[in-house]
């Protein structure tokens, strides 16, 4: 059992060999580890800028030690990119199991730290997770994710019946505009409604924010209709983290978690693909809430 829940300084120097290929001893380690803690105080504490285009937000879970047992923990994720269009790691906490509630305190918490507006929010379909965000910046576009309400919908659908059905609904998201996709979706519940109500009847409730990536160019439809983007940061995560177990504390995974993102956002150091059209597109759209030095 105990080799099971490793400890951190067990798991910082596999850390240091797997991504530097560093060997150092434990009594070595353990020797810095506390200077990580004021570093780690003053990473989730530092202003953040005051406008983002856009913003991905998504948790990830872990197992984590607590009182003699296992328990599941969230990883609450927020990924931006500035107006300069740089990849931009706004913050990770920890809580319990992922909740509306929980997002409603890191959106005041971003909020406190210097965050006053936010374009587009991509998120994944959470309850009450959009009404958070709305209620804290009631002026940011939530585009809930095409990829997890595709994933939600087959769910329901008779695996013989799974290719057909998903022809059709790429139909309505695949769309060249909002009014086509509406036709293709007033299809598909014609054809559809009577043998799969509940996946129609999602389609149709979250359609408002299903469908907010229509009225923008390709080129941003790409970056914002999916969360994609974020849950390849945890995939970069993972590779890290996937064999290390139970963590014996929030704090040994909060300290790895750290060092980890340092490494990874290190390498962001160029704007995303193509960021000079996409920001001529945005200040049309949202000419009185960019906030640029020109």
């Amino acid at each position: 059992m105990v080799s099971r829940f490793r400890n951190f300084t067990e798991l910082y120097c596999d850390f240091l060999a797997e991504m530097y290929g560093i060997e150092v001893s434990s009594a070595t380690i353990s020797r810095v580890t506390d200077k990580i803690v004021p570093l780690l105080q003053e990473w989730r504490s530092q202003p953040l800028e005051a406008v983002y285009p856009f913003v991905w937000l998504d948790a990830i879970h872990y197992k984590v030690r607590h009182e003699g047992r296992v328990v599941n923990k969230a990883v609450y994720c927020i990924l931006g990119v500035n107006q300069e269009g740089y990849k931009d790691l706004l913050g990770l906490y920890i809580g319990q199991n992922e909740g509306a509630k929980h997002w409603l305190q890191i959106l005041t918490d971003l909020q406190n730290r210097g965050v006053e507006d936010i374009f587009i929010a991509c998120i994944d379909n959470l309850s009450g997770f959009a009404d958070a965000i709305e209620s804290i910046l009631p002026k940011t576009e939530v585009q809930l994710c095409i990829v997890h309400q595709v994933r939600n919908s087959r769910k329901y659908i008779a695996w013989k019946e799974v290719k057909v059905f998903i022809r059709d609904l790429k139909q309505v998201y695949q769309a060249s505009t909002k009014e086509l996709a509406e036709r293709n979706l007033d299809k598909l519940e014609t054809t559809w409604r009577s043998k799969y109500p509940v996946v129609i009847a999602s389609w149709r409730k979250n359609w408002d924010r299903l469908s907010n990536y229509f009225q923008y160019a390709p080129q941003i439809r790409k970056v914002i209709y999916t969360t994609n983007i974020i849950e390849g940061f945890h995939r970069q995560l993972r590779k890290v983290t996937k064999t290390k177990g139970a963590f014996s504390s929030n704090d040994a995974l909060m300290k790895l978690l750290y060092l980890v993102q340092e490494d990874l956002t290190s390498k962001w150091n160029r704007p995303v693909h193509n960021w000079n059209q996409t920001l001529s597109q945005l200040s049309i759209i949202f000419e009185d809430r960019l906030r640029l030095d020109l």
